[in-house]
């Protein structure tokens, strides 16, 4: 099994969203030291990871995971961590943690809800570039 410890972050998204694969490939871009690592929520490998650190969030889709060196991580949490650990400018929405995280999960949650109607989705999982497939822990 693979442990965020030995191969770095990795961030398990909903793998039809739109938006969540455009989140993605705005991480890979952002992410010049390639730490971070991805799977889709609908794979093998995430359904395992989840429930190692005993998670649920699979069951609805509606939540990025971010499981890193510090624990694991969901919902806007997991969205303001990731870009703590982008290059300049995005770590400075890590001033973002200091608002409730009851406030700030809910504006995700609203963003959530609606996300398939704002950004649209597809039939199959988002298949990544060759030159990024090594960074995703489902191929």
């Amino acid at each position: 099994m693979i442990s965020a410890a030995e191969q770095g972050p990795i961030l398990l998204f909903d793998g039809v969203c739109n938006l969540c694969t455009g989140s993605v490939r705005f991480v890979i871009e952002h992410d010049p030291g390639k730490q971070f690592r991805f799977a889709s929520l609908q794979s093998p490998v995430a359904q395992q990871l989840l429930a190692r650190y005993g998670i649920k969030a699979a069951a609805n889709l509606s939540s990025v995971v971010l499981i890193d060196e510090q624990g694991v991580w969901l919902r806007s949490t997991a969205v303001l961590r990731t870009a703590g650990r982008l290059s300049a400018p995005w770590p400075l929405l890590k001033v973002l943690l200091l608002v409730p995280r009851p406030l700030r999960d809910r504006v995700y949650d609203m963003i959530g809800a609606r996300r398939y109607r704002w950004f649209g989705r597809t039939e199959h999982c988002w298949v990544p570039a060759e030159d990024v497939s090594e960074r995703f822990l489902d191929q």
